[in-house]
């Protein structure tokens, strides 16, 4: 859609050039004072960082300047100096993670966007000057865009919301790599638990195959049994080189989601999972409360209203595509006379085969297609929500139900067998099936916890927004097998 004001043709004379600028550098003026506005201060990264402070807790900032890079590093490496805790890795990504900073960057430059698009349209000054001999035709023009004069307020108002969609999409990104800094802890932490419980347990299958080919010697144990401790140690030493590995894949996860490299990256982490919680979240509203603040589902909500904006331009002015209009002023010079023309010069594109209802179907389908998405992003963020509690609930009584239950009785089992194993009323072979058993349950155990706190990663991210990543089922190291066979012995 283009209307033009053409024109302002005058001759080609330095006083008359002069006057026409003095004519209109009040309107110019004018327009500029009413239409400009200006850069945000702090490029949008108000709304970032309040986001990150109610859902977080944490600091979120655009690091684009040598003073503040330095002021990041020192906190990063304050956070890294001590046995690295979940919330600290998590303020690690939001200060060193470069990805999140090209994410803010995006959001400036979505701020230059939103200026420009609110500045009046620039005119366009054009001369043209034709001589043969003595005669002289002389034309300057002046143009402007009369419709993007008209319609800046509106506008301006549209780039505003863009610019708020950015500035959500920035806080939405800064959600997402905190819960995956998040994630990534729990899995690294819950993988060096895993691998320290396998070294003790490997420690002890060798014990028990070393007494077992001692015993193999004197003819006390056969062949068969001395094979069967045999893969037991194999098999354990086996899973504790897939845990090590599994431990250096998760740990170099975790340096991702938190940008480290060079010297930064020998940090401790602790060598098992916080202990559970005493009582679950109660989140009586958790549906509404997760369509109050999922930040996805606000910049659905303000994309619509955009559309809907934008469709009733549209509409108002689905007839009018081209109109040009202005003033016409034009000299020519012959070898007798000179001859000033003036009038006017107006250009209209007749709707004759399309009368703007192609946009406006256009316009329409795009906002009824912005409306169905928004109502299937309410149903999905509510089921996600009920999903998320209901996953987090369960998780913590399985957790809760090993570290209460389980454990508890398989010590006592242990200990017991061991007592019977003392007084020589059971054989080697039944306190090694007990080991089994027991390293079983522990690793189930294990992987449990770190089931429940990646669940309360995952409820965070179904509320607050941000995206929800990883297989919270998916098993450290499979240890069925290994039970079956103690069982099956």
């Amino acid at each position: 859609m283009v209307w033009e004001l053409r024109s302002l043709a005058f001759p080609h004379r330095p006083h008359s050039l002069r006057r026409l600028f003095r004519a209109r550098s009040g309107l110019a003026s004018a327009m500029l004072l009413s239409g400009c506005t200006w850069f945000s201060p702090d490029a949008g990264m108000g709304v970032v960082a309040t986001i990150a402070q109610q859902e977080l807790k944490k600091d979120a900032a655009a690091i684009r300047s040598p003073e503040e890079a330095e002021v990041a590093g020192a906190t990063v490496r304050r956070l890294l100096g001590r046995t690295l805790t979940a919330d600290a890795a998590v303020q690690t990504a939001l200060l060193n993670n470069r990805g999140l900073q090209a994410a803010y960057d995006e959001l400036a430059i979505a701020d230059a966007d939103r200026v420009g698009q609110s500045l009046p349209p620039n005119p366009t000054f054009s001369r043209r000057r034709i001589q043969a001999g003595l005669a002289l035709e002389s034309e300057m023009q002046l143009v402007a865009d009369i419709i993007a004069l008209a319609t800046l307020p509106a506008r301006s108002e549209l780039a505003a919301e863009r610019f708020h969609q950015a500035q959500l999409r920035a806080a939405e990104e800064t959600l997402r790599v905190a819960h995956e800094a998040r994630r990534a802890y729990y899995q690294a932490v819950a993988a060096r638990e895993l691998v320290h419980f396998l070294t003790e347990s490997r420690s002890a299958a060798e014990a028990a195959t070393q007494l077992a080919a001692r015993l193999g010697e004197t003819g006390a144990v056969n062949k068969l049994d001395q094979a069967r401790e045999q893969v037991f140690y194999a098999d354990l030493t086996a899973q504790l080189a897939t845990a090590r590995q599994r431990e250096a894949s998760e740990r170099e996860a975790l340096i991702r989601a938190m940008g480290l490299w060079g010297t930064s990256l020998d940090f401790k982490i602790p060598n098992a999972l916080p202990p559970l919680p005493h009582r679950v979240q109660t989140l009586a509203g958790i549906e509404v409360d997760a369509v109050g603040r999922r930040v996805d589902l606000q910049i659905a909500r303000i994309e619509l209203d955009v559309l809907a904006k934008s469709y009733g331009l549209t509409q108002a002015s689905r007839f009018i595509n081209i109109l040009d209009a202005g003033y016409a002023d034009k000299l020519e010079k012959r070898v007798d006379e000179r001859v000033l023309m003036r009038g006017f010069d107006v250009r209209l594109q007749i709707p004759l085969f399309d009368f703007g209802e192609v946009r406006v179907r256009q316009a329409e389908a795009t906002y009824m297609q912005a409306v169905n998405r928004l109502l299937e992003l309410a149903v999905n963020v509510r089921s996600e929500a009920r999903d998320a509690y209901r996953v987090y609930g369960s998780t913590y009584d399985i957790a809760g139900h090993y570290q209460r239950e389980v454990l508890p009785l398989r010590k006592i089992i242990s200990d017991e067998t061991l007592l019977r194993y003392n007084a020589m009323l059971i054989d080697v072979f039944s306190l090694l099936a007990e080991a089994r058993q027991r390293i079983a349950a522990t690793i189930t155990a294990i992987e449990a916890k770190r089931d429940f706190w990646l669940a309360t990663v995952d409820l965070k991210a179904a509320i607050a927004g941000g995206g929800r990543s990883g297989n919270r089922n998916e098993r450290i190291d499979p240890m069925a097998a290994s039970a079956g066979k103690a069982d099956a012995r």
